[in-house]
């Protein structure tokens, strides 16, 4: 969409044109606005826990640029001639759980008969004009932080087949649908150069949407990269999930990956639900980051760090796993 008359406007602070997380227009010249919108269908098999996912999940934008959320709206597919609406009743509560969590009031939604069940929220929070964290500030010599172990695609695959175990599936739950609020706190207190949540498109695809609203390469240490439980041997056993091999389709174009093997691959560019926030820092400042993000109930794994752009690898600049 390049219609200039609807996508730009002098208050418009971040819009379409970019890859940010969220929009951002400016009401005063203390408030901004900041608005997304993010839904979709089962993740798990428990209604009420998919609840809490999906909300969580569209809540973690509005914490990636630094704001606070403040309504949401509920948005519902519904196949009403198969499923009962009792099983609705637990999605929704689940979505109120997590929404009574992070403050945020609930102020309506929408509902369709649809065929198959979609749950999500269209969530508008606040943040200060001077003060929004995009992607696009990341700086050679920054430290790359994640707040969250990956590899939630690959469990909700696993589960989806029946072959995890139901520790497995309760260490995945927990990790999706734990707010990004604290980590949000953190680097609020901090301060960070550049700041984006790890959702669909994989951790390489988000960084590599920060490696180039930057103008930056960037330096990832697989090892280093936390996983969570079991998510290694499902990637060796096959159980990938369809948007996981789309991404690392995607990724191939701009990273290289040198020795690490096709299952660390996958790893790196698995489809997430509610991932942590990937965060760049001043080197100096990095253990002051992860000192506030355990303060705040968050964690916090240094992955890498970012590096000069090498112009002669085209203009979108390279993601180096050593």
């Amino acid at each position: 969409m390049n219609n200039s008359a609807i996508t730009r406007h002098d208050d418009l602070l971040v819009g379409i044109g970019g890859s940010d997380d969220a929009g951002v227009y400016r009401i005063t010249d203390d408030i901004a606005l900041v608005q997304t919108v993010d839904f979709f269908t089962p993740i798990v098999d428990e209604a009420y826990d998919w609840g809490r996912i999906a909300a969580a999940n569209a809540l973690s934008d509005v914490y990636a640029m630094g704001g606070t959320p403040l309504t949401a709206l509920q948005m519902v597919g519904w196949p009403r001639g198969r499923l009962p609406f009792d099983l609705l009743g637990d999605v929704l509560e689940g979505g109120a759980s997590i929404l009574e969590e992070a403050k945020c009031t609930l102020v309506g939604g929408h509902s369709i008969d649809d065929t198959e069940p979609k749950y999500g929220l269209a969530v508008t929070g606040v943040v200060h004009p001077d003060e929004i964290f995009g992607n696009d500030g990341a700086r050679s010599g920054d430290a790359l932080i994640i707040t969250k172990p990956i590899g939630t695609g690959l469990i909700a695959t696993g589960i989806k087949r029946g072959v995890v175990e139901q520790s497995v599936r309760d260490a995945a739950v927990a990790s999706m649908s734990q707010l990004n609020a604290g980590a949000a706190r953190a680097m609020r207190r901090v301060g960070v150069s550049a700041a984006t949540d790890v959702t669909g498109f994989g951790l390489l695809g988000h960084l590599g949407e920060m490696m180039r609203a930057s103008e930056v390469s960037v330096e990832i240490e697989f090892d280093a990269v936390p996983l969570l439980p079991d998510a290694r041997r499902l990637a060796e056993e096959d159980v990938i999930p369809g948007g996981s091999l789309r991404n690392l389709e995607a990724a191939v174009r701009t990273t290289r990956f040198g020795d690490l093997d096709r299952i660390g691959q996958i790893l790196l560019a698995d489809a997430q639900t509610n991932g942590g926030l990937l965060l760049t820092i001043e080197a100096p400042l990095a253990n002051a980051l992860l000192q506030a993000l355990e303060d705040e109930g968050a964690t916090g794994y240094i992955i890498g760090r970012v590096t000069d752009r090498d112009f002669s690898d085209g203009p979108t600049g390279v993601i180096n796993v050593v």
